[in-house]
């Protein structure tokens, strides 16, 4: 008997229905086979630290007013200073400068904030950038002049103060700020920051992991 011929309508629709099938199975096989996804995918990018709630604050750069994000020392070991240029503790700038050359590259960075709430600063950024280069050979992160006490102080200098239990009394008092982003210990103006009982925490900061 002669085989039965199908309508030319369905021949036609099933040819257009099989290069269909034909031409999407790549695609659906690249979007759902196990695996497909990686193996073309490169190394992922590591992510990048938290930024600690401390640490989300910004301040103008002391030498150039350009902002700058307190993010970019997560994970570091901090000394952070409210200095001045005119006060009987000015010369603790040299202590200061001669820690963070020591211990930067283990991880240490001393973080100076210039205030005239003590009355003893100078007028300008721009004077006191000068002063602490010229006199004192300063290296260390610098930012522009702000309020470190009372209700103009900085959210940043607020959360010190709560961390640390006291805000400062005077110039230079020094808050250490562990790896991990939380304030680790308070020292006065008095206290040099090259006291056994400074270096000390600062070593054992280095050595901890956030």
């Amino acid at each position: 008997m002669p085989r039965s011929r199908l309508p030319l309508s369905a021949t036609l629709t099933q040819g257009i229905a099989l290069a269909a099938a034909l031409l999407l199975a790549p695609a659906a096989f690249a979007a759902g086979a196990p695996g497909a996804a990686a193996s073309g995918a490169g190394p992922s990018a590591a992510a990048p630290a938290a930024c600690p709630a401390l640490l989300n604050h910004r301040f103008d750069r002391l030498q150039d007013e350009a902002p700058q994000s307190l993010c970019q020392y997560a994970g570091k070991v901090l000394l952070v200073v409210n200095t001045a240029s005119y006060c009987g503790f000015t010369g603790q700038y040299q202590g200061l400068e001669a820690l963070y050359a020591k211990y930067r590259d283990r991880g240490l960075v001393v973080l100076g904030f210039p205030s005239n709430d003590f009355a003893q600063e100078r007028d300008s950024n721009a004077q006191i950038a000068q002063f602490c280069e010229n006199t004192y050979g300063v290296k260390f992160p610098m930012f522009s002049k702000s309020a470190v006490r009372g209700a103009d102080a900085s959210p940043f200098y607020r959360q010190l103060a709560e961390q640390g239990g006291q805000a400062p009394r005077w110039n230079f008092h020094k808050y250490l700020i562990g790896r991990n982003g939380k304030v680790v210990g308070s020292f006065g103006s008095s206290v040099d920051p090259q006291s056994p009982k400074v270096v000390e925490l600062i070593e054992q900061q280095l050595a901890a992991r956030p």
